[in-house]
């Protein structure tokens, strides 16, 4: 039995009576440590694998609402060069004003701070309008690569809303039209980083919270860990990203759209005593004037009597329920 299987079957429900208490902790550690994040391998949408990919996806949406992708299309050396640059960023201005903010005075001083984050960032607007130009203080080599790298990751955005439509069974423009409102999807770029800390113990790099967006696709650190997700009622690590693969995780449009069926995850960013975290995280998401709802097709029927559904169910007792609830969708709906 393998060490996921193994520690899944101690911790599941209520662990053995002769486990002891340190031993349980033991465990869970271990278990949030291991456990193997979903990786969905974009060259394998197009052969023999399809099928498979598809439903790996479909459940890292509906059971994780995390997920990392590969051979995505985005070009690496671009990715390599924009991590650069924003590394370059914040050395040169960002560091000298966050070391010297009343934020590191507290943790300096060894008073706990539940109200504030320790991170400094920048944000970047895209989509419908590109303002990264307002964004003075930055270089025009980093601008540049930026907006080559946006004009790459928007395409990876919507093949990625195409398939989570394709596997809800929805018109594979749902999502995209869904956020469209009356200039197109939002996109933005939130550019972080998490500095080392003197006293992780005091402060969260970013405390918990769900995206309120769309689809968002992190290009993170290779080297620093410090983001988790919640699951299965545990926090679990978040590895650096290896070979330029990025971070996917759904925000809580993503989960109204689908009525549930695909879920917005808690995650927070833990402190790191010795190292800097990077975070390139670009947010899809509706325009701020898009109506947002439940697809109709993914919506149980509704205002219809018992008496109508029984009436339905003699005739199709034996069959799926899944066309029975359509045709009281159809039934009440009048067409």
């Amino acid at each position: 039995m393998g060490a996921y299987k193994y520690l899944t079957k101690l911790t599941s429900n209520s662990p053995p009576k002769h486990t002891s208490k340190k031993k349980k902790i033991y465990i869970l550690r271990i278990l949030r440590n291991t456990m193997e994040i979903p990786m969905i391998d974009f060259s394998k949408l197009d052969g023999e694998d399809r099928s498979k990919t598809m439903a790996l996806l479909h459940d890292a949406c509906e059971k994780w609402g995390f997920f990392q992708i590969e051979n995505h299309g985005v070009d690496k050396e671009l990715m390599d060069k924009v991590k650069n640059l924003v590394n370059k960023h914040y050395e040169n201005n960002m560091k000298p004003k966050f070391y010297s903010s009343e934020i590191v005075k507290t943790v300096e001083d060894k008073n706990k701070l539940t109200n504030t984050d320790w991170e400094t960032t920048f944000f970047i607007w895209h989509r419908p309008d590109n303002k990264i130009n307002e964004c003075a203080d930055l270089s025009e080599e980093l601008r540049k690569t930026v907006d080559e790298y946006i004009d790459q990751l928007i395409k990876v955005a919507e093949k990625l809303s195409e398939l989570m439509c394709e596997n809800l069974g929805l018109q594979k423009e749902h999502i995209k039209e869904s956020f469209t409102g009356s200039k197109g999807p939002a996109v933005g770029t939130k550019v972080a980083k998490y500095p080392k800390c003197p006293h992780p113990e005091l402060v969260r790099g970013l405390r918990e919270h769900t995206d309120a967006g769309g689809i968002i696709l992190l290009l993170q650190d290779d080297k620093v860990p410090g983001l988790e997700f919640f699951k299965d009622g545990q926090w679990v690590n978040i590895p650096p990203s290896k070979n330029n693969t990025i971070f996917i995780n759904t925000g809580d449009q993503v989960e109204v759209l689908s009525n549930g069926i695909y879920k917005s995850a808690l995650h927070r960013v833990m402190t790191d005593k010795d190292g800097s975290r990077l975070s390139i995280a670009t947010f899809y998401n509706p325009a701020g004037d898009a109506v947002i709802s439940p697809a109709k097709k993914l919506l149980y029927p509704s205002q219809y009597t018992f008496q109508d559904y029984l009436k339905l169910y003699s005739s199709t007792k034996f069959d799926d329920k899944g066309p029975r609830f359509e045709s009281m969708k159809t039934m009440v709906n009048g067409h």
